[in-house]
């Protein structure tokens, strides 16, 4: 697991088993905010004994940033914390993170220790503030990834914890490809040192406007795609042509996913493009 000190008791942990998640966490004096948790059990518990052994304080909260399981499932490695989020993460970690953890379970022996544990404290609407220490955060939406998707700014330092909110590659299946075009547009404006994305490497602030610019225009080169690809009889034959490099990424980001996730990018935003078309031809 890779850790970096951000700022001042603000530090970044990045995992190098899974597709190069992060998690964060905020030190006070007397304790520490946690964001979101790691994909396997070792990297979490990891993070945990730097926290407390290293840092010296114990966990209070832990905001998770969406439902996901690489960002949830690790809530149960700190008892007595309160865990925070958005009332539909936690409605969606009931529906769909429990039965998942059960098939997980029973390919890999490593989950057998975890058990979902849901938010404590939910909002749906506005932001929500944290004070720790000298540093005040703000909670915030930032959909697109998935519905129940906020962010967590560090006010003080302007360092932002978007979640899968903004990738090296955006990823719109559970999502919604405008909300995700809104949230990053929305990123790129807030005058930000840093932004620490849910997967990847934190991106520093002379590479934030290139890094909005190249996520909004990958997004734009694949909506276009998906819309050619719809009126097109060998719909499924286009989209095969369309790689990531065509579209304007690389492939060798998230250690080398990128290309896969793309794909499942286009075969999604094609199923909802097809099917809006189908609906609006409906008879009334």
């Amino acid at each position: 697991m890779h850790r970096e000190r951000v700022s001042e008791n603000v530090y970044w942990f990045q995992s190098e088993v899974y597709a190069q998640v992060t998690a964060g966490v905020v030190v006070g004096p007397q304790w520490a905010i946690v964001i979101d948790t790691l994909a396997l059990p070792e990297e979490t518990l990891t993070m945990r004994d730097f926290i407390e052994h290293e840092l010296g304080v114990q966990v209070r909260y832990v905001i998770n940033t969406h439902y996901h399981a690489d960002h949830t499932w690790g809530n149960c490695f700190f008892p007595g914390a309160v865990i925070i989020a958005h009332s539909l993460c936690r409605t969606l970690l009931a529906q769909r993170g429990i039965p998942s953890l059960e098939a997980a379970r029973k390919q890999n022996q490593a989950f057998r220790q975890v058990k979902i544990v849901l938010p404590h404290l939910t909002f749906s609407q506005g932001n929500l503030s944290l004070r720790i220490g000298k540093k005040n955060l703000t909670i915030l939406p930032a959909s697109g990834h998935s519905p129940d998707g906020i962010a967590v700014l560090v006010e003080e330092d302007r360092v932002l914890f978007a979640g899968d909110s903004f990738m090296p590659l955006p990823y719109l299946v559970d999502g919604n490809l405008d909300e995700i075009t809104a949230s990053i547009k929305k990123i790129g404006r807030m005058g930000l040192e840093n932004i620490i994305q849910g997967h990847g490497d934190i991106i520093l602030r002379g590479e934030i406007d290139a890094a909005v610019k190249e996520n909004i225009a990958y997004l734009n080169n694949i909506r276009k795609v998906v819309k050619t690809a719809v009126r097109r009889r060998a719909a499924e034959e286009y989209l095969d042509k369309m790689n990531i490099e065509t579209c304007g990424k690389s492939r060798v980001h998230l250690s080398g996913l990128a290309e896969e996730l793309h794909r499942r990018n286009l075969r999604a935003l094609y199923r909802q493009e097809k099917d809006s078309k189908e609906g609006d031809s409906a008879p009334v």
